[in-house]
């Protein structure tokens, strides 16, 4: 029965098809009939991990969206659903091809291949449901002039590597032996050793003071810190440096799990992470409703949330009872959360790859990241591209997708994105997206309401991730143990 319920409220029909679901007996009536441990509403990637492991965990949760689809903000669209969103009432152009050939994510960022996500996908065995491609590059912006031998710059590779470093024309001939220096710190520092730590104290020493220790210069630090530590501003040289030499750490970790980049792509884009969650919460019976109205949360006479409203195609009032809720932004309410700023997005599609992008081989990059650190720009936060392609098979053949984002400064949101688009090329077709920046307004063990934050313009994972592990160690009160066993992969 639990199966037929799932599989039922997985495919449920589109706005305006006029199936009467809730008929006497009809599983959705019987599901918001009954009691939960959790209701999960949004089906956003955040919101489908939790689903998930809760699940797994035996918690028995019911979850809901409001779409007909999958993925909540992050998701991934046709081409005319994309045309649809962006321009109702027109169509895309022919050239462009068909449907079948376009998953265009909303929101997409890359994986970090040693990051908490991937963790997380072997310890719950969601990734035996997807294939990955290794990103091409990551490259960040420092504009060098024109020189005797030279043409002027504006992106450059980001070493890695103690060769990458020998070979990169962002430092000169006396800055790469501290630079190598510093890699090889980077990669002996271990928390518990503190013969590997050269004196330095990661709680009472700054970043500012390690880079000095070593002697880089500005320039390199400003690569370091943001396209390899990933810092989306400079508020990190002030504070204590273990925290930034952690992410060091797992960047250069990341980079040796394939070479080349520490990011991974999955095949058909990010819409299959969210799915590949919810399945794996079907498995352990978990409910799914898509395209159900969720109206508002309900209260007991303590403030705690004791269920979820809804109602039934005739009108009629519907609640599901639960102990606790989880739910993104766009369904907490007013009251939950606080708005901190706005996030502007472009999705590109292109005919040819970024210029000056390259693969291991030295062909053209069919995936990329570009970081644009504040410094260069005289900005307060940085900018951020990424590119993936039909190598990806989230486009049509030969065609590109790259995404420009940043937080919003000034009144004209996508003025800001300028310098980025001048490394683009030619652009045949631009979305561009403006959107609130939501957080929730406390750790949600009050009332049991734990909201997650809106998504950051960042081009990665990362802090995500990290997200879902705090609010996870606050709705169970323990750490998620991502250990994973050697053969529990094959079990």
């Amino acid at each position: 029965f639990w199966l037929k319920r799932v599989v039922l409220s997985l495919h449920r029909p589109p706005p305006g098809s006029g199936s009467a679901l809730h008929r006497p007996g009809d599983p959705f009536q019987e599901a918001m009939d009954e009691e939960y441990d959790v209701c999960v509403c949004g089906t956003g990637l955040k919101e489908c991990i939790l689903s998930g492991l809760l699940s797994v965990h035996g918690k028995k949760v019911l979850h809901l969206d409001r779409n007909n689809y999958y993925g909540g903000d992050c998701a991934s669209l046709n081409i005319t659903n994309l045309w649809e969103k962006f321009r109702p009432g027109t169509q895309p152009p022919k050239e462009l091809g068909a449907n079948r050939d376009w998953n265009v994510d909303l929101i997409p960022k890359f994986i970090m291949a040693s990051g908490d996500l991937v963790k997380i996908l072997l310890k719950t065995k969601v990734s035996r449901y997807l294939e990955w491609k290794s990103c091409d590059g990551s490259y960040v912006y420092q504009f060098q002039e024109a020189g005797f031998f030279s043409s002027q710059k504006y992106i450059h590779k980001v070493p890695a590597t103690a060769q990458d470093g020998l070979k990169s024309p962002l430092m000169g001939m006396l800055e790469k032996p501290r630079f190598i220096n510093f890699a090889q710190f980077i990669m002996g520092w271990e928390d518990d050793k503190p013969d590997t730590q050269q004196g330095i104290n990661k709680d009472r020493h700054t970043m500012a003071q390690v880079y000095s220790k070593f002697g880089l210069q500005e320039s390199t630090t400003d690569f370091i810190g943001h396209a390899v530590a990933l810092h989306v501003n400079d508020d990190y040289l002030g504070k204590a440096c273990g925290p930034t030499i952690q992410k060091c750490k797992l960047y250069l970790n990341s980079v040796m799990q394939y070479g080349g980049s520490p990011f991974l792509y999955p095949i058909y884009g990010l819409g299959g992470l969210p799915e590949g969650f919810s399945r794996l919460s079907a498995i352990h019976r978990g409910t799914y409703m898509l395209n159900k109205p969720v109206d508002g949360l309900a209260y007991d006479n303590a403030g705690k949330v004791c269920g979820v409203k809804s109602h039934d195609e005739s009108g009629k009032e519907e609640v599901a009872k639960c102990k606790m809720v989880i739910c993104d932004p766009s369904y907490a309410g007013e009251a939950k959360t606080k708005v901190v700023g706005k996030v502007v997005r472009s999705i590109c599609i292109l005919g040819e790859p970024i210029p000056h992008t390259k693969n291991k081989e030295g062909g053209p990059a069919l995936s990329c990241q570009i970081i644009l650190p504040q410094k260069q720009l005289k900005r307060q936060n940085d900018i951020y591209v990424m590119m993936v392609s039909w190598a990806h098979c989230i486009a049509a053949k030969d065609k590109y997708v790259a995404i420009v984002s940043t937080v919003v400064e000034t009144a004209d949101p996508e003025k800001e994105l300028e310098p980025a688009y001048k490394l683009l090329g030619t652009v045949l077709e631009k979305f561009v997206d403006v959107s609130d920046v939501h957080v929730p307004v406390d750790d949600g063990t009050a009332d049991q309401v734990f909201v997650s934050a809106s998504y950051d313009p960042t081009s990665h994972f990362e802090d995500a991730s990290k997200e879902v592990l705090a609010m996870w160690k606050r709705i169970t009160g323990e750490d998620l143990d991502l250990t994973v066993v050697p053969d529990e992969e094959d079990q």
